[in-house]
């Protein structure tokens, strides 16, 4: 077994999001989430090939097994490609997501599909209660979107406002397995036309996540790509992710990976 550890998405050199890259292991699911869960690294990444030798990316965070992790797959990304080999298709192992890596001079990029979100009727006082601010008011209709890991969407109104929320993560969990929505993301928009925000999945408040790819995948969806979006600076691993058009309806989402 090899393992690798790389940071994703960091604005500067040794900072971002970690992720553990493992090769050549051919353990089964239980003995993959109890590595995780000893490792309390944000995700871990296996890196499993087909009979025809495909590659297949199978996601864990320390409390549980994930159809889709795209900081992870950025770090298998930084992994696999080479300059003799700049683009990869591979599939997630949970659900079969096709997925295209790509090694570029601005950094290393996935390209996926939106994926059908699920039809969850959004509660009048749901956002206030999840994220224990009563009275909340958001800055823009609540929505779920998805690129494979779907997300709650909440638009607050500006950067104190999120810095502020202290949610509910007991409810979130157990609301999001109801409806098979992998947590909320808050976010507010910044006046240099930006985007900055916060993911909320975790019952640790201390594994907030600095970066969240599928997040930033499920505001593209709802908002169009070409979306730069901010996050982690808070928790001392500020993040970037950018997100542009690709191919069709497909959307690039990347950053930075690097080594450790």
């Amino acid at each position: 077994m090899k393992i690798q550890q790389l940071l994703c998405f960091g604005t500067a050199p040794g900072g971002g999001n970690a992720a553990l890259v493992i090769e050549h292991d051919h353990s089964g699911a239980a003995e993959r989430q109890q590595f995780a869960a000893q490792r309390r690294q944000p995700a871990c990444v296996f890196i499993d090939a087909t009979a025809d030798g495909a590659a297949v990316l199978d996601y864990y965070y320390p409390h549980t097994r994930s159809p889709l992790c795209l900081h992870a797959t950025l770090a298998a990304a930084r992994v696999l490609l080479a300059p003799s080999r700049p683009t990869l298709a591979v599939r997630t192992a949970m659900r079969g997501q096709a997925l295209t890596l790509a090694l570029r001079a601005d950094g290393v990029f996935i390209e996926l599909a939106p994926q059908p979100a699920p039809p969850v009727a959004i509660g009048a006082d749901l956002p206030a209660r999840l994220l224990a601010a009563p009275g909340l008011a958001l800055a823009s209709p609540p929505a779920i979107a998805s690129v494979g890991s779907p997300k709650l969407l909440l638009q607050v109104a500006d950067g104190a406002t999120l810095a502020a929320l202290r949610p509910d993560l007991p409810a979130i969990a157990a609301w999001g397995q109801q409806h098979g929505v992998s947590g909320c993301y808050a976010w507010c928009r910044r006046p240099d036309g930006a985007l900055e925000g916060r993911n909320f999945n975790h019952l640790d408040p201390a594994m907030e996540d600095s970066a969240t790819g599928v997040a930033a995948g499920a505001l593209a969806v709802l908002l169009g790509p070409g979306l730069t979006l901010y996050q982690g600076a808070a928790l001392g691993r500020p993040c970037r992710i950018d997100t542009r058009a690709g191919a069709g309806e497909h959307i690039l989402i990347g950053g930075a990976a690097d080594f450790a």
